[in-house]
């Protein structure tokens, strides 16, 4: 018997299969089946957003179903708090601690990702109260008293503290209405920059999404101008340094650990999550990275000469960036990246939303 045979009888958890990399309805879903919001009187039917909403025209578009994760992960790993919360607590950092994180558990982290706050997006107010109670809990212990052992000017961090809950909430909306404006296609134009008076309404809606959890009202953006100043208010918190991937407990690089632990559990059958991956953190984070604005692309590291490949980039490939929003290649990024209560919350959400409109 060789070494991989006998790693793979006693570790099974490096196997992939195709069942295990599409994952059931169980790998996305909290406190049990999602309901849809609908076009009612009574607000706990319509939901954070509801039908009708500027915040549905963008969450419900081809684009924002293929491209929404990686665009979210760009803009929000540049908030530093999202970085140090991620370093010290997220279960993949405690696996790659333990030398057990392997390329599926990282791509399985990035897969729950759009699945999981979909239900919020989408459902009545009571499924999305119950996701987001849910999410509090989880980062109930998501704290500590050091963003950046290079710069402890930052201070802690606190998941659940009304800043870095904002923050989380207002990153992973703002990152899906670029995608919109940026890489939607409507047939075959683009759908270009929605108007300001229709950016306000959509961030003034994005504000009702951030009380389902820890909040300050007073700071939460009524308009494009009142996220702009926030960005300007909080601007030490975004950025990327050389010593944010330290690991204040044990001075170690936890990017590192990461790539030591997933290198040493490698099985061949990981090469259908190097697929996935392909795309969610290649392509499509190359794309989405040319989607984000300039100061995020800045916050992320990239150089003038990298920004540049990326934006000659997206011109070079928006066939495809068109190709991968019509119905075949969207069904199949919405069923492996979003989940199958995510399937139905999506086609039941833009019927009901399409009839909104026309009324």
């Amino acid at each position: 018997m060789t070494t991989t045979d006998q790693t793979t009888v006693t570790n099974p958890n490096l196997l992939v299969s195709r069942e295990r990399l599409r994952g059931s309805a169980k790998r996305w879903r909290r406190h049990g089946i999602p309901t849809v919001a609908k076009k009612a009187e009574e607000p706990a039917a319509r939901g954070v957003f509801g039908p009708g909403s500027v915040a549905w025209d963008v969450l419900l578009h081809p684009a924002v179903i293929v491209f929404q994760s990686p665009a979210q992960f760009i803009l929000q790993l540049t908030y530093k708090p999202v970085v140090a919360g991620v370093r010290d607590w997220d279960p993949i950092s405690k696996k790659a601690h333990r030398g057990e994180l392997t390329l599926f558990d990282v791509f399985d982290r990035g897969q729950r990702n759009s699945g999981i706050h979909a239900p919020m997006w989408l459902g009545d107010r009571d499924t999305a109260t119950r996701v987001a109670q849910h999410l509090i809990r989880v980062h109930e212990k998501v704290a500590g008293d050091v963003i950046d052992v290079g710069h402890p000017e930052l201070g802690g961090y606190q998941a659940n503290s009304p800043r870095d809950s904002m923050w989380a909430a207002l990153t992973e909306m703002h990152s899906m209405l670029w995608v919109y404006e940026r890489l939607g296609f409507k047939g075959f134009r683009r759908t270009g920059r929605l108007t300001p008076e229709r950016r306000d309404r959509y961030i003034a809606e994005v504000s009702e999404y951030c009380k389902l959890f820890p909040h300050d009202e007073e700071e939460l953006p009524k308009s494009m101008a009142d996220l702009k100043k926030l960005y300007a208010k909080y601007d030490d918190l975004f950025g990327v340094t050389k010593t944010l991937a330290t690991i204040p407990a044990t001075g170690e690089n936890f990017h590192t650990l990461w790539m030591e632990s997933i290198k040493k559990n490698a099985h061949p059958s990981q090469r259908k999550v190097k697929f996935q991956l392909f795309f969610q953190e290649g392509l499509f984070k190359m794309l989405a990275m040319a989607a984000v604005s300039g100061k995020t692309r800045k916050n992320s590291g990239l150089t003038p000469r990298q920004e540049k490949k990326v934006l000659a980039a997206r011109v070079a490939l928006l066939p495809l960036v068109w190709l991968v929003q019509q119905p075949p290649f969207e069904r199949y990024f919405l069923r492996m990246m979003w989940g199958p209560d995510a399937v139905e919350l999506v086609n039941d959400a833009r019927k009901i939303h399409a009839e909104a409109k026309r009324r």
